[in-house]
């Protein structure tokens, strides 16, 4: 199934859209949003299926979809962990701030639990009261959305609570987050509201993409019109989504709607850092990993972090060239 939030009161209004992207059907007499399906998830599903095959199928009346007229799949969640299991990004983006990685980096994933209020449709801008020093970012992700998961769960049963995947612009405010870090107590102000896709899909939509807890197929991020990235997210992701979930619920459960990042998807070339588009590498998910090639390369970064006016889509494609989740299409502006 495909599944999207229309812009409606705080938590949208949930309708199935197509395959294709072009047609939607209310599910409104079965779930007014998408929590509530998720909330009752195996009550609901069959006739949320039954529903969506019949959409497929054409044998009851549809719509027309428009993108433009989502807000994220969960305008708001009641928790939002994103973690880090792109290693390679996390340790480029460590030494652009001159911060050593520990190994067990490898081996333990990094998270961090971001604010899940005020989530951005897929086609808002991002809006900053300013852009100097602020170094903003987009950083390109998968996300799932889980069932509720038991605290202690392995990570190999935590792949069978996914129930939705979806893509991520989680905004960065790359100026802001020495400092925070600095005081040991985390990211706050350098991690504003992040954008989802306009579609998140069951894990039967992906195909074969979908192995073992990773979806490998590029993710696309053009940056003001121009391929910026297509690393694969499949490809050099050292932790899996079970082991993602599993980190989350060591010490609480994880209630149902709980989103989990994969953190920037990032590719080495060679072992070592990648190369961009226009070089002939997969390029990048945000612009603080060229930057960081940049300064080893040449002493110091000189491609900018956005300003206002710039813009980020994100997208990803299936085998056939088809929009899986829609896209995310935002715009820097000025508060």
């Amino acid at each position: 199934m495909k599944l999207a939030s229309l812009n409606a009161g705080r938590d949208g209004k949930l309708v199935l859209v197509s395959r294709d992207l072009t047609r939607m059907v209310s599910v409104s007499d079965i779930a007014p949003t998408l929590q509530f399906a998720l909330d009752n998830w195996r009550e609901l599903h069959g006739a949320l299926q039954a529903r969506y095959e019949a959409l497929e199928s054409g044998s009851i009346s549809a719509e027309p979809f428009n993108q433009a007229d989502c807000a994220s799949p969960l305008p708001r969640a009641y928790h939002w962990a994103d973690g880090s299991a792109y290693v390679n990004h996390v340790e480029l983006v460590r030494k652009a701030r001159n911060a050593e990685m520990p190994e067990t980096f490898w081996t333990d994933p990094l998270m961090y639990q971001g604010g899940s209020d005020t989530f951005l449709a897929p086609r808002a801008p991002i809006v900053m009261p300013q852009s100097e020093g602020f170094g903003i970012d987009f950083e390109a992700e998968i996300a799932v959305i889980v069932d509720d998961v038991p605290m202690g769960v392995s990570p190999e049963q935590a792949l069978s609570y996914i129930r939705l995947v979806m893509l991520v612009n989680d905004v960065s405010l790359r100026g802001l987050i020495p400092a925070e870090l600095a005081k040991g107590f985390g990211f706050y102000q350098s991690k504003p509201s992040s954008a989802f896709s306009p579609v998140c899909v069951t894990l039967d939509e992906l195909g074969e993409a979908w192995q073992a807890g990773k979806l490998h197929l590029p993710l696309l991020s053009h940056l003001n019109g121009e391929l910026f990235g297509k690393p694969n997210a499949g490809v050099d992701m050292t932790f899996h989504f079970g082991q993602l979930i599993a980190h989350a619920a060591k010490t609480r459960p994880l209630v149902a709607g709980t989103i989990i990042g994969s953190g920037t998807v990032s590719n080495k070339l060679n072992d070592g850092p990648g190369k961009p588009v226009k070089e002939g590498g997969v390029g990048y998910s945000c612009i603080a990993e060229i930057r960081m090639i940049e300064t080893i390369q040449q002493g110091k970064p000189s491609t900018p972090f956005m300003d206002f006016g710039d813009s980020i889509q994100i997208e990803m494609l299936d085998n056939n060239g088809q929009s899986i989740f829609g896209r995310i299409e935002q715009v820097v502006q000025k508060a």
